[in-house]
């Protein structure tokens, strides 16, 4: 059977959020770099595509659109980069508990639980 069937959405969902967390993660370390530009990921987007197979999430990275520009051309916004992030690792954990949860009825099933 395969995983997809098993776990559904969630274990792109998953690696989704993984690599969203990692473009955030980027954003907020180069808060202070002139001319960097802040990108996110398109979450519904990216898990269209994975869902479709592709694993190249590229195509759902977007550069974030500043309210306030900074002087060196900066568009990373520290505030909103750090909320995204929290809201993003809520929303991972929440994922992984549910696959947690998963496994852990499959395990009990197999075992004749």
């Amino acid at each position: 059977m395969p995983a997809e069937s098993l776990f559904g959405v969630h274990a792109a969902a998953l690696e989704v959020r993984s690599q969203r967390m990692g473009v955030l993660a980027s954003n907020i370390a180069n808060a202070s770099t002139p001319g960097f530009k802040a990108r996110d990921i398109d979450f519904a987007s990216a898990l269209q595509s994975m869902e479709g197979g592709a694993a190249d999430l590229s195509g759902s990275t977007l550069y974030r659109v500043p309210t306030q520009t900074s002087m060196d051309g900066n568009t990373v916004e520290l505030s909103q980069e750090q909320t995204a992030f929290a809201e993003n690792a809520v929303q991972y954990q929440t994922t992984l508990s549910f696959l947690n949860g998963r496994i852990g009825q499959i395990t009990r099933a197999l075992k004749g639980e």
